[in-house]
Order: C-alpha cells, then structure tokens, then sequence
C-alpha cells in the first residue's frame, strides 16, 4: 500500500488539496494548495454547479502532480453543512402486551427515525428523495405521556421514543463522485468533514466525554457531539465567518475580499490598514474593530450555542472550536457565556493538538487545516465504502457512514415502521349499565427478522453481501367477547316462597332486547344487566304482592301500625323486605289476626283526650272519652269492628266528663259465660258498684256470676 494520501477538502469558499505520507503512524503534510471557486459554485454544501467545482479539482490536481507524481485516487468528505436533522417520536399501544423488551425498543426507535425521515421528504425545504440516516439520539422515553428513563420491563398504556437523526441526501454524494470523474479522479474513501475532525482530535478513548466539535467555516458552522464512546448528534447553523466579513465591509465600506483580509489580520495585529471603496486608507486599531464586529461575534455565538444545546438537550462538558471561523475575536469567550461553560472549557484546536502530525515547511499551522489533514487520516484509519446488502431479496446499496444496523438496511429499504408490528386487531366501544367502555383488539405479533437466514435484531451489525429477510407479523385478531366475559359468572339461585319453587336469574338486555350470557357483543351495543336478589324485588319480578305495611287513616292522619304489619320468615327468623335472597331459602308469609277499632283505639295516642287505664276480669284495657260513636269509612261501628288496610275512622273529640263502669264495654269484647246464672255482680277493687257508678285509673273491675 502506498503511504501518499490524497485528500480533498471542498468548502463553500475554495478547495483544499492536500498531500500526507504516512510512517510508522505518524503523518507528514508533504503539501498543500488552496483555491478559491471562480464562482459560487457550492451552496450549503451541495456542489451546485459541477463542472465549476471540477475544474478547481482539476487544477489542484494538475499543480499537485507536477511536484508528486500521477494521482488517481482521491479522499474527500461530504459538508456537514449538507446534513439534514430532523426530530421524530413514534406512540405505540403497549396496554395488555408483555413488558417491554430491548428489542421492542430497539424497533420503536427505528419507527421514529423513520417518522424523521417522512417529515424531511414532506419539508417544502428539500426535494431529495432519498437520504442516508447517519445517526440518531434519543431524546426522550415516555411512558403514558410521562418521561421516564427506560422503557425496559415497563408496562402501561403507551410507550414513546422521540430522537433526533441526522441524514446526508443522496444527491450531495452523488454530486461529488460526478465532479471527482469528471476531473479524471477516483473516489478512495468518503467520511463526513465533522467526523473527520473527529478522527484527529477526539480519538476514541475520549469520545466517553459530552464534548461538542464545532467546525466555523464560512458559509456555516458545522457541529458533531460525541458521548457515550460514539458520535450522537450532527448539526450545522447557517452563520459563520462570512457574517463577520460582512459587519467590517458594511461598518468601513470595504470590498467584500479587503474585508476578509482584513478579518484575518484580527487575530495577529495590533492594528490593521484597510482602503475603502472609495480609495480612502486608513490604519484602525484592533481593539476598535472588534467593538465594532461584537454584535455579530454575538450572534454567531449565540446560533452555535442554541444548536448544541437542541442536539444535546443541555451543555456538553467541553467545547473544541476549528476552522478558518474559530480565529474570530472573542468568538470562544462568547461561546463560553451562552453555553454556562468555565473560559477554559472552550478551546481553539488547531494543528498543535495533533502530535503525530508534521508540515513541510512554507506550510503554517491554522485551525483551517484540521479538516483537510482529518480527511486524509480517516480514509487511511477509517475508510467508508459502499456496501450492498439484499432485503427481502432486493439489493441495497448503503453508504458506510458508520457501522451498519440490521435497522439502517430497512429504513434503506423503505420498510415501513407498521411492517415491523402485526397490525392490532379492530377494539370495540360499548356501554355496560350507563358506562362507556373500551375493548381493544388483540395485539399483533411482531415481524421476525432473519440476517443470514438466523434470527436477528434491528441493532445487529451488517456487512458487504448480507442477506436480511423480514418474516411479516401476523395481525392481531379483532375485538370478541361475549356478555359472559364482560359480567362475569352470575349464577342462578332457587328459592321457595309460599311453598312454591323460583329460579331467579340474571337479566341481561342488549339494545333493549334480553339476551343470554354467551350473546357476543358488537361496536356501539348498549347492554344492561341486573340480578336482583332482594326480597321485596323478587316479590315484584315474580309478580307477587310485596311487603306492605298496614296502615289506616285516623281523622285523615296516615297512621303505620307495625303490629298487624305483614312479617316475612326465613325458618323461624323474621327478614326486612330488602333482605338479600340466598340459593335455598325458604320465605313465608307470617299471618296476623286484623285488628278491631278498639284494637286501634287502644294503640293511639289519647294525650289530647282523658284516658283510663284499668283491668277488667284481670285483662288490661285502655278506655277513653268519647261522646259520639266512631265511624269506620263514615258509617258508625263499634269497637269490634274489623279494620282493614287502609280504612279510614274518624274519632270525634268531645268535653271531659267521669269514665263510667258501662264505658269499658265500648273496648272489649264481652260475651257472658256459658251455662252462666242471672244472679250476678259488678265489683270495683273487690267492692260492689253499679254499671253507672264512676271509675278512675287504676281500678281493678270484675264481673262475678253467683
């Protein structure tokens, strides 16, 4: 192998041809040529104009040849400033499915970069139809809209991956391999220009620390972050040293090229001479030309810092600063500020950081030169090719920007983020007694992938000639469950009332219909159901008159009277009328004796009315003033007369007058003894008196036959 390397670095400004020899690990720059574009001829990165950009090339070449020899392999490297980043985030349903695995999370994550990569296609900013992902972070795990850490063995409702990738369109590739043909060169290698500063001034075993690249050229600053032993985020802001170069020609009235000039001499003189568009010429100091670019200086500080703050949500642990741009005046101390660093946590690296690296001489060491020297070093330690893998049978050529996923072959492929996943079966919506509820569908199974006919996950590494083959999930079955799943098993109970035997069972209405249990329910049924084991209930379902107390009307007062009450039995025991029913329960009716009027009488309250209490043949009775006869529903009755539900007395209220003997016979019911004599006598406590004659409570009455 040769130890010439070849390398290119084409800026938005002019062309860097570089040539390095290698030795034992160390790299001498033999030369160096630099030529600015007669025209613009890139834009943002891209090469707008290929046969402008070519010629350069070829005029570096042809310089570079008559002093090395024949050169037909070249190394260059895409603009970072060409990369795409774009955010996306993917929702899947996780509700009911197994905890969640790495490689679930590794597809959720491909699902979102892919939702990335649709935004980019759908952005009216580009209309490239195709783009290598050349890496992604994650910026977020959410479970059920909350952040979370990780989502590994997590269960809930939803699970969420929200990153950020990076994408380098086809077309910038493209256009560089068509200017390198067309000026008689082969491409060697390819690497992107921010990992070629990578390559020589973050070597790996540095790359665990959050440190940000930033590479100001002079159209725009391109970004790179590494962490966690890789490169993680890619970024470019369209503000650079062309902004600074315009502050001086605008503020002295210079010629865009006397300003750039003039900018260069900042950042090693005391005082600079610049000559006006007008031929006037005149000597400022440094210090007053920097007050005048500070505002700008600050703005370009402030886009760097807000871009690698987005790509890294929060301040990296250091910053290096390259290119022609990182000489600006106070540019570091400015970067510093915004990004909360310490002064000396943001640096200018340039060719002195780099040990293994000597130049020729007439070759001065700049930050400038970091890129070109990274380009020809990362072809030699880290050449990028073209490889080509088949998925599902169909070859597809990937760029080696990095090691290679099974992941990287199906966003390549176009595999769609759903063809990873069984599609989740139809859910139904129903209302079970009022409630609204949700069925879903059974989840789908997820798609197997094979790499080399072996079964594979999306992190897996790929080569040149793989095989990868997507084995499609199956769908997830539709919604089905019947009436029984939703209600559980209610089950009959048999009971007997009366002597009669009931089975009382659930009921169950869909849609106002009844149904049986094992009804399969479809979108939007309403179904009720019930099983109401209560006794008064029963009663009502069965048609059965239910507990009813027994009430009256006393001078059309409502009056309950719990004593001739119907009562209800279980066995010996009396039950409420919402007794809960159990399977096998024996109900009966307790039957009473209906009342008298004066068994009413007796149990009202006669607080407004004189009242005695006495005991006639040794039975207790209760007797009262009254006047007028009662009436039973208006017509007049005596004291035995029967009284049903709902009757209606009426007991006239009348004056004081002393109770009588003959009184008690209006409140018991008295018939004369069998085989009784005539002979016979009324005795108050023991002693004779008359059926006219006063009594008094307290007193003791009896009737005695001879």
């Amino acid at each position: 192998m040769s130890n010439k390397l070849f390398a290119l670095d084409i800026g938005t400004r002019s062309v860097v041809g570089i040539i390095l020899s290698e030795q034992d690990g160390s790299y001498h720059v033999a030369d160096l040529v630099t030529i600015e574009h007669k025209e613009r001829s890139m834009i943002d990165g891209q090469i707008h104009n290929i046969v402008s950009v070519a010629s350069v090339i070829s005029e570096i070449k042809s310089i570079l040849e008559e002093r090395h020899g024949m050169l037909k392999k070249v190394s260059v490297a895409a603009a970072g400033r060409a990369l795409k980043t774009m955010e996306g985030s993917m929702t899947i349903d996780i509700a009911g499915k197994p905890l969640f695995t790495p490689e679930d999370i590794n597809r959720l994550e491909l699902a979102a970069v892919q939702q990335a990569q649709q935004q980019l296609l759908s952005s009216a900013a580009t209309a490239d139809d195709y783009y290598y992902c050349v890496g992604y972070s994650v910026l977020h795990y959410k479970l059920d809209e909350d952040e979370i850490g990780s989502l590994i063995d997590q269960a809930g409702r939803t699970a969420t991956a929200e990153v950020i990738a990076t994408f380098l369109p086809r077309v910038v590739v493209e256009s560089l391999l068509s200017a390198l043909k067309r000026a008689g060169l082969e491409m060697e290698a390819l690497t992107l220009e921010p990992i070629a500063a990578i390559n020589v001034l973050i070597p790996p075993s540095m790359r665990r620390l959050n440190v940000a690249l930033v590479d100001i050229g002079a159209g725009t600053s391109d970004i790179a972050i590494t962490n966690n032993n890789t490169v993680v985020s890619y970024g470019m802001v369209p503000v650079a040293g062309d902004e600074i170069t315009e502050a001086l020609s605008n503020h002295y009235l210079l010629d865009f090229p006397v300003a750039e000039i003039a900018k260069r001499s900042l950042a090693t003189e005391e005082s600079i001479t610049i000559s006006d568009i007008l031929g006037f010429e005149q000597q400022v100091p440094t210090s007053e030309v920097t007050a005048i670019i500070k505002p700008s200086i600050e703005k370009l500080a402030s886009s760097i810092a807000d871009e690698i703050k987005r790509l890294n949500q929060k301040s990296p642990q250091a910053v290096m600063v390259v290119g022609g741009g990182s000489l600006t005046p106070l540019l570091p101390k400015e970067l510093s500020i915004r990004l909360d660093l310490p002064e000396n946590r943001v640096g200018i690296r340039g060719l002195d950081a780099l040990s293994e690296v000597t130049l020729s001489e007439g070759i001065f060491s700049t930050p400038a030169l970091v890129t070109p020297i990274g380009i020809a070093i990362a072809a030699r330690r880290a050449p990028i090719h073209y490889m080509s893998v088949t998925v599902n049978e169909k070859t597809i050529r990937l760029f080696e920007l990095k090691e290679m996923t099974v992941g990287d072959a199906l966003l390549a492929a176009n595999i769609k983020a759903r063809q990873l996943y069984g599609k989740p079966g139809m859910g139904i919506s129903i209302t079970l007694n009022g409630g609204r509820m949700m069925i879903p569908g059974e989840h789908g199974i997820s798609s197997e992938i094979l790499l080399n006919r072996k079964p594979a996950s999306t992190k897996d590494f790929i080569m040149n000639g793989d095989e990868i083959t997507l084995e499609p999930g199956k769908d997830g079955k539709d919604a089905s469950v019947t009436i029984r799943d939703l209600i559980g098993e209610i089950q009959p109970i048999k009971v007997t009332i009366h002597g009669n035997k009931h089975t009382i069972v659930p009921s169950i209405e869909c849609n106002g219909i009844p149904v049986g249990p094992d009804t399969l329910v479809e979108d939007r049924d309403e179904i009720v159901f019930s099983q109401s084991t209560k006794l008064n209930e029963v009663l009502e379902d069965l048609g059965m008159e239910p507990y009813i107390p027994f009430e009256v009307f006393v001078n059309n007062k409502r009056i309950r009277l719990d004593d001739w009450t119907p009562q209800f039995f279980i066995g010996n025991m009396p039950v409420p009328q919402d007794h809960p029913l159990r399977d096998g329960d024996e109900i009966k009716l307790g039957v009473h004796t209906p009342p008298t009027v004066g068994d009413i009488v007796a149990t009202l309250d006669h607080s407004d009315q004189p009242t005695a209490s006495i005991t006639f043949n040794g039975e207790p009775v209760t007797i009262w003033s009254s006047g007028a006869s009662i009436l039973l529903n208006g017509e007049q009755v005596d004291n035995s007369a029967i009284v049903r539900p709902g009757d209606r007395l009426t007991i006239p209220k009348t004056a004081q007058r002393p109770f009588l003997f003959s009184d008690v016979f209006l409140f018991i019911d008295y018939s004369l003894p069998k085989n009784a004599s005539s002979s016979y006598q009324l005795l108050r406590n023991g002693e004779p008196i008359g059926f006219n004659d006063s009594i008094f409570s307290g007193d003791a009455l009896e009737i005695k036959f001879s």
